[in-house]
């Protein structure tokens, strides 16, 4: 399919189908950000197939995330393509929700220059970050400025004007919006209550002057015989010229335009995702919107001197891991290693093709190291801010964290990116042998060194398995057999000192590959399963357990997976934990809602912790399952048996609020109920629980930062600005600030607030010179209660970006076309040339890649830095398609035909008629 074709596709989908609705009648934000992402995934999936040389067969209309991500061949990263368009539009709508003030992020008070340079410098944040693979932070960028765009569309008068298609120059840095009206014109008359159809003057329309309302809760802020946004609380719709020109919903003041503006709106976000598709190539694409394979692997391994039998295991794991899954739904969708020592840490690697991954572990050498404790928490801070939220991390060791000033940080990640911590311990008998002199060192792990990995692992839903060096391979072997991306949690919990007590847990028909995991000595169970068969872990011959192994302090049993409830109960007076897990296509993502003061109301969504002492909402996804509900609620306590239950609301989509009347006051995790009446009666086997793993506290302060300055500038000092509110006590709060790059902070150590109150502060950081464009510094701000009862933080991706000078895409200049096409074209070949420059200022050609075409490409670069590409194909394959992506991210689609040729495709005609249709079809 050709881009004149692609775009035809995306822009007949606004039209021809019923979007997300919001409030059963307009179009929101959130429903088209997702149609437009839905329409743009589905071409790249059809396009990585063609060029694999798989069949496509499109999803039937209209597009799911399921729907597209099953024809994508990608059903088992279903979570993490949800969560990213969640991510995409929970940002675009917060924009509203924190900046509901700022006339430019919404297109407002004319201030249509400054809303495009929104959306330009953020592409190229876009661009910068899915060139150094750092997903989160684009997809961040790209939520803040499509609301931008989008709104341009409901806020101006281009849709009055008569346009047919979208403004493309709001997306290229060197272009015009257009002519924007002088602040002195008049550009609207008064217009009375709803009839408002006519209210922009004669002339601006005419001359095709842009226009866009004022919006302002001082009525007096709008100049004279200017439009006014309208409606409510808009206080300037109140004074003359009265009325409004938005378009937000079928009742705003220009509501009978609203279709027309929304649908322009998908068009315009389907174009700038076709340009951050074409700069980042249809793979890392695919992989931006979280549509990989299976889950990361990541392993984050000590390499001081006594870790070399540690290192050898992890090279054995690593190669039987690659060769199990390679080319199966459970292939890592990425390879991450971070390696650690004293006094270095890192650098991260990351990289998607497992050759490369084997010889960077087969690189690793044990040496250094020193004194006995290590910079583990270092390495586990880099690998949790450098891999995809929702990983699973492996953390190999046989030494105490030096860096336990992290702690809290690390914490904070964890509850950031959900992503699950498994520490391997080795050497537990206390002997320990440095590279450097080759002399034993006998040392005991204090238990405070123990209780401090026990408890990231615990946070994080993960396992503190404590092995022999020898028998490190085999507990490897058995926690990487549970890899795999449709992993869900039924059951966690955990117990500090140990105590007897009893877990019951349902499962469903849906689930696969049933496993407890429990960690601990000297720990016993017994096991009754839904037809009251009893078994324990002293006579495991019974009909439910498939096996049963012990390796060092993790005990593992595999059962059958029979529908119903279960129990397990569990005698120990040591400490132990308990993991239920399975595979299943039914699972939940949440985030904690707080109703927002803003003047639009609505909600947002708070980004690290709830506030303590008050109540609460959840809002809870559901995916995997058409006929699945959720019927229950619950905040769990993670280490006690203590639970708050919530009162359920329906929404629609698979989405649920729940609310609650308090927050448990200890850890707690989030777990769901319901029914899935897929083909089963309203029985046990019909009712399925999924849990958090990630334990989650409540918090009586809040840290907040400007989400929207994300740049640094390298070698130039970056000012990050953060703000501290109590609800509790005042006081001396303890401030402290920690990032993944190392890189040297300077902020007050505390700040003083008053009962209730608030204080600011500032963060400053700076970036070496040399900083490669596109590194992502995690800055995590820390503000802790007088006595360390207390804490809460923020998380802010900041993106390191060199000014951006060079707005101009590569050049196409076919350099010898030659044809010899006939009818019969399985007899005779085509064959064309093209010399791909960036013009004399320019920064450099980064890649040449054929978006269309089965001919095969050779690609040379010449002694002029220009890029020579000949493409020679059947002429049954008589079209083909370059994309050229220069060092900064500017594109351009040169297109060739063995009948005729152009250099740049010219989508005018086309698009006259798409939204001619459109209009007709609406």
């Amino acid at each position: 399919m050709s881009g004149l074709s692609v775009l035809c596709f995306l822009l007949l989908q606004t039209g021809a189908h019923s979007f997300g609705v919001f409030n059963g009648k307009s179009l929101s934000h959130q429903a088209i950000t997702e149609r437009a992402a839905l329409n743009v995934t589905v071409q790249v999936c059809r396009s990585l197939a063609v060029s694999e040389g798989r069949d496509f067969t499109f999803p039937p209309q209209p597009f799911t995330a399921s729907s597209v991500a099953a024809a994508c061949g990608a059903s088992k990263s279903l979570k993490s393509f949800i969560e990213t368009i969640q991510r995409i539009q929970r940002k675009n709508w917060q924009t509203d929700i924190k900046y509901a003030l700022s006339a430019r992020r919404h297109c407002d008070n004319e201030e249509l220059d400054e809303g495009k340079k929104i959306v330009t410098d953020g592409l190229s944040v876009v661009k910068a970050s899915n060139k150094q693979q750092n997903f989160v932070s684009a997809t961040s960028s790209l939520g803040r400025i499509l609301h931008t765009l989008q709104d341009f569309y409901s806020h101006s008068n281009w849709v009055e004007i008569g346009h047919k298609f979208p403004n493309t120059n709001l997306i290229k840095a060197n272009a015009r919006v257009g002519n924007i009206a002088a602040k002195t014109r008049a550009t609207c008359l008064s217009c009375n209550g709803n009839d408002c159809r006519n209210n922009i003057r004669s002339d601006i329309l005419k001359n095709n002057i842009l226009t866009s309302g004022y919006f302002s809760l001082n009525p007096f802020a709008k100049p004279t015989g200017k439009c006014s946004h309208g409606g409510v609380p808009d206080s300037t719709s109140l004074i003359e010229p009265k009325g409004g020109i938005n378009k937000d919903t079928l009742d705003s003041s220009h509501g009978h335009l609203h279709s027309q503006a929304a649908n322009m709106a998908i068009a315009a976000t389907s174009e700038l995702l076709e340009d951050v598709r074409s700069a980042a190539g249809d793979k890392a694409f695919f992989d931006m919107m979280g549509l990989s394979k299976g889950k990361p692997l990541c392993f984050v391994v000590d390499t001081t001197g006594s870790m070399g039998d540690d290192i050898a295991a992890v090279r054995e794991v690593t190669a039987s891991i690659i060769d199990s899954k390679l080319g199966t739904p459970d292939e890592p969708s990425v390879y991450v290693l971070v390696p650690f020592n004293d006094p270095d840490f890192g650098p991260l690697i990351r990289t998607t093709d497992p050759e490369i991954f084997k010889a960077y572990i087969n690189s690793l050498r044990a040496t250094g190291g020193g004194d006995t404790p290590e910079l583990s928490l270092s390495g586990l801070q880099l690998a949790l801010t450098g891999a995809p939220p929702n990983s699973e991390i492996f953390i190999f060791t046989d030494a105490p964290a030096k860096d336990k000033h992290l702690r809290n940080p690390v914490i904070a990640l964890i509850e950031q990116t959900k992503s699950v911590v498994n520490f391997m311990i080795t050497n537990v008998l206390g002997i320990r042998q440095p590279a450097e002199d080759n002399q034993q060192q006998s040392y005991r792990m204090s238990r405070a060194d123990d209780q401090l990995y026990k408890d990231l692992a615990q946070t994080s839903g993960g396992q503190a398995v404590e092995v022999s060096k020898s028998n490190l391979l085999e507990a490897i072997n058995i926690l990487t057999e549970s890899t795999s991306s449709s992993l869900v949690t039924l059951l966690q919990a955990s117990r500090n000192p140990g105590k007897t007590e009893n877990f019951a847990f349902s499962v469903d028909q849906s689930v696969r590959n049933l496993t407890i995991y429990i960690t601990g000595s000297n720990v016993e169970f017994t096991l009754i399963d839904p037809s009251g068969v009893v078994q324990n872990n002293v006579n495991t011959s019974g009909s439910s357990i498939i096996s049963s192994q012990t390796v060092g302090n993790l005990h593992t049993v595999k059962l059958l997976t029979v529908a119903g409830v279960w129990e397990i109960r569990i005698v120990s007076k040591n400490s132990y934990s308990l993991k239920v897990v399975g595979e299943s296509s039914i699972d939940f993502l949440f985030d904690f809602i707080v109703d927002s003061d803003g003047p639009f109301g609505g909600f947002d969504v708070i980004d690290n912790r709830p506030t303590a002492g008050q109540n609460a909402s959840l809002l809870v996804t559901l995916f995997g399952s058409d006929s699945a509900t959720v019927t229950e609620v619950m905040l769990v306590e993670s280490s006690g048996s203590g639970q708050v239950n919530g009162t359920v609301a329906a929404q629609g989509g698979g989405e649920y609020i729940v609310r609650f009347d308090r927050i448990p006051s200890v850890e707690f995790v989030v777990l769901v109920k319901g029914q899935n009446n897929n083909g089963v009666s309203r029985a046990s086997s019909g009712i399925f629980q999924r849990q958090s793993a990630t334990s989650l506290r409540a918090s009586g302060l809040t840290v907040t930062v400007d989400e929207l300055d994300i740049v640094v500038e390298p070698g130039t000092l970056k000012s990050v600005h953060f703000s501290v509110m109590t609800t509790g006590e005042g006081g001396r709060f303890t401030i402290q600030a920690a990032n993944d790059q190392d890189l040297t902070l300077f902020y007050p150590t505390n700040l003083l607030l008053s009962a209730g109150g608030s204080a600011n502060g500032t963060v400053n950081i700076t970036a070496p010179a040399d900083t490669p464009s596109g590194t992502v510094v995690t800055l995590t701000i820390e503000a802790v209660a007088p006595g360390g009862a207390d804490s809460n933080y923020a998380v802010l991706h900041l993106t390191v970006l060199p000014k951006v000078t060079d707005f101009t895409p590569p050049v196409c200049k076919q350099l010898s076309p030659q044809s010899r096409c006939s009818k019969n074209c399985d007899r005779f070949m085509w064959e064309v040339s093209v010399q791909v420059s960036d013009g004399v200022n320019g920064t450099g050609v980064d890649s040449v890649s054929l978006r269309e075409g089965s001919g095969s490409l050779n690609i040379t670069k010449a002694a002029d830095n220009s890029t020579l590409v000949t493409y020679v194909a059947s002429c049954c394959s008589s079209k083909m398609q370059l994309v050229a992506v220069d060092q900064v991210g500017n594109v351009e689609i040169c297109s060739y035909s063995a009948a005729s040729w152009s250099s740049r495709v010219d989508y005018s005609v086309l698009l006259f008629f798409v939204f001619t249709f459109l209009k007709v079809s609406l």
